[in-house]
C-alpha cells in the first residue's frame, strides 16, 4: 500500500481503495499557505497514477473547512517578494504569472485526478476553499457550513478556478455574478438549493459518514469504468455535445477491451458482487 507523508495534509488509504485526505492546519483555521496548496497538488497528482486509490474523501480538521488564503503569508511570502525588486513591471509580471499558474495547477490536480473526489465542508469555506471544492466531483455540507467567494474583499478577482468552474456547477449566471461581486455569505441551505452541494447533514460526523459511503460505493465499481466516466464528464463539460460524443467513441474503443465488462455482466446475472483488479 502506498504511503503519503505531508506537513499540512493527513492521508490514508483503506484496503478498499478509498483515500482520505484531511487538510490539517486547524490552528490557522486551515488557511492556505504555499505549503498547503503545493501538497494538495502533489497528493492528487500521485493519486492519479496510484492503482491503490479508487476514490477520495476530502475534508478538513477543526471547526472550519478553510478561512481562505493565509493573508499573513501573503504579506511576507512569495506573493510579496519579486525575484528581482529592481526589475521593471513586465519582468516582475512574467514571474508573477508563473506563480499563479503553479497555484492553479495544484488545485486543478484535484479535477484532473481521474479518481472521483467527494468533499465534506463544515463551517466556513472562504476564498480558495471555493476554488478547491469546485474542482471536486461531489460536494457535501453540514448545516453550519457557509460559503463566500471572498476575493473581491481583498482587492482581487478569484484566479484559481472559481470563476471558471462555479458557473458550470450551478448553471445560474445571475446568482454566480451576485455572490462573486458581493462576497456575501451563502448558507448551506442556499448552496443546496442552487446545486453547489448535493446534500446537507446536521453534523460533520454524519456528513463524513455519507461521503465515505459514496466513496466506498464508487471504489467497488470497475476502476476502468469510473476513471473513464470522470474523464469523459470533464471533457464533455468543456466541449460541444458532438465533440463529446466523438471523443467518447474514441475513448471507449480502448476502454471496452477491459475484462471488467465481462466480470460485471456475469456478476449482475448471478446477483453477486463483482471484484475488480486495481487500475
Amino acid at each position: 500500500m502506498s504511503t503519503y507523508k505531508f506537513e499540512c495534509l493527513n492521508v490514508s488509504i483503506s484496503p478498499e481503495g478509498v483515500a482520505r485526505v484531511e487538510i490539517s492546519r486547524p490552528e490557522a483555521l486551515n488557511a492556505f499557505n504555499t505549503q498547503t496548496w503545493t501538497e494538495i497538488g502533489q497528493c492528487f497528482t500521485r493519486f492519479k497514477v496510484d492503482g491503490d486509490v479508487r476514490s477520495v474523501v476530502l475534508s478538513a480538521s477543526g471547526r472550519m473547512f478553510t478561512a481562505g488564503l493565509d493573508l499573513k503569508e501573503a504579506m511576507t511570502g512569495p506573493l510579496s517578494k519579486p525575484r528581482d525588486p529592481d526589475a521593471d513591471v513586465a519582468r516582475k509580471g512574467y514571474y508573477h504569472r508563473l506563480f499563479i499558474l503553479d497555484f492553479q495547477s495544484a488545485i486543478s490536480a484535484v479535477e484532473s485526478c481521474d479518481k472521483p473526489v467527494v468533499v465534506v465542508v463544515q463551517g466556513g469555506c472562504l476564498g480558495i476553499g471555493i476554488d478547491l471544492i469546485s474542482a471536486c466531483d461531489v460536494r457535501i455540507a453540514t448545516e453550519d457550513a457557509y460559503f463566500m467567494v471572498k476575493e473581491v474583499d481583498i482587492g482581487m478577482a478569484a484566479d484559481i478556478g472559481t470563476l471558471q468552474r462555479l458557473p458550470k456547477i450551478v448553471g445560474n449566471d445571475s446568482w454566480v455574478r451576485e455572490v462573486c461581486y458581493t462576497a456575501r455569505k451563502v448558507t448551506s441551505k442556499e448552496a443546496h438549493f442552487v446545486g453547489l452541494v448535493s446534500n446537507v447533514y446536521p453534523t460533520t460526523a454524519e456528513a463524513l459518514k455519507a461521503a465515505s459511503d459514496i466513496a466506498g460505493t464508487i471504489a467497488a465499481k470497475s476502476p476502468v469504468a469510473i476513471v473513464s466516466t470522470k474523464h469523459l464528464l470533464n471533457y464533455s463539460r468543456d466541449h460541444s455535445v458532438r465533440e463529446g460524443l466523438e471523443y467518447t467513441a474514441l475513448w471507449n474503443t480502448l476502454a471496452h477491451n477491459s475484462h471488467d465488462m465481462a466480470t460485471a455482466i456475469v456478476s449482475s446475472l448471478k446477483k453477486q458482487p463483482a471484484n475488480f483488479p486495481k487500475l
